[in-house]
Formats: structure tokens, sequence, C-alpha cells
């Protein structure tokens, strides 16, 4: 299987939105419920626009004629905060486990040297073991741990907190 990797563009903003959408009911690791997330194609023209502006980043993954995943790191907007960036990824069911976050990690890495962007951060649920490994992989430790952060299917589940200080050797441990 051929997968493609392009930054997405306004025009891709209704493909975009129904791969997150299908992600919702594929996993319960991402943020929304199954039939949860509203059609504001204007939250993600917005987030497409300050990928192509170059302020923030946004990647996709394309195979078999669509979109299979993404990640995107939005830069923080205040001068204190602008050299981090918080990361967010999703890939569809199918198509996990053929290096594709990986990849995504390493176009990430290029983008936030060549931007000045000094931490990476991240929050994953405690329970997802294979995210967390992908991570910690690509330099990523864990700095806390978020209690009862969210409530999926009757139970209490706790996040890590994550984060990668580019450019540093060695990375201290939470």
């Amino acid at each position: 299987m051929e997968i493609a990797y392009r930054s997405l563009q306004l025009n891709d903003r209704e493909e975009f939105w129904n791969m997150m959408n299908q992600l919702d009911y594929e996993t319960k690791f991402m943020m929304y419920e199954p039939g949860e997330r509203r059609k504001d194609l204007s939250r993600i023209e917005k987030l497409i626009q300050d990928s192509v502006e170059g302020t923030d980043f946004l990647l996709a993954a394309q195979a078999d004629g669509q979109i299979v995943g993404y990640i995107s790191a939005q830069r923080g907007r205040l001068k204190r905060v602008c050299h981090s960036a918080y990361v967010v990824t999703g890939i569809r069911e199918g198509y996990r486990g053929l290096g594709i976050g990986t990849r995504f990690f390493r176009e990430l890495d290029l983008w936030a040297e060549k931007n000045n962007i000094r931490r990476l951060e991240l929050t994953v649920l405690c329970s997802n073991q294979t995210a967390k490994h992908l991570y910690e992989k690509q330099g990523f430790y864990v700095e806390g741990r978020k209690q009862d952060s969210m409530y999926i299917d009757g139970k209490w589940q706790d996040e890590y907190y994550m984060a990668k200080i580019m450019g540093k050797k060695e990375q201290s441990k939470a």
C-alpha cells in the first residue's frame, strides 16, 4: 500500500472533517465520543489556513484515495509561549502500524526546528500504551499525570502529560 504525505488545503476541509469524524467511531483514545463532533468547517478552515501560512503545522497521510491520518501542532500565540506547540495526531484503524506515526513525528521535528519551536507537548490516555511508546520513541517523556481526566465507558481515565524539548540530548524522567 502506498502512503502519500501532504499538507492540506482549504478544499480538503470536508474530507478532513469526515476522517476525524470516522476516527471518533474507531477509537476511544480521541477526545470526541461518536456523534459528538459538530460539523464546524470554519474551525477546520482556520486550522488549515494557519498551517498554510506557517504559523502551525498540519500534515495528512493519504492512502487508497482518502485521508487516513493527520498530525497537527498548534503554536502558542502569546510571546511567552510562542516557542511551544501542542500536538494532536490520529490515524485510522486500518492504517496503524504502517510507520505513519513515525513519519508524522519526523516531519513535525523538521517543522519545529525550522520554526524555532523549543517545546512540543501532548497528552495521551495512560491506557494507550501503543501511542505512549511511539511518543517515547520520538523523544517525548512523561512530565506528569492528569488524574480522572476523561470519563470513557463508565470509567475514569488518567492521561499523561508528555513533552519533548527540541535539541536536548537527554530528556529528564518524571
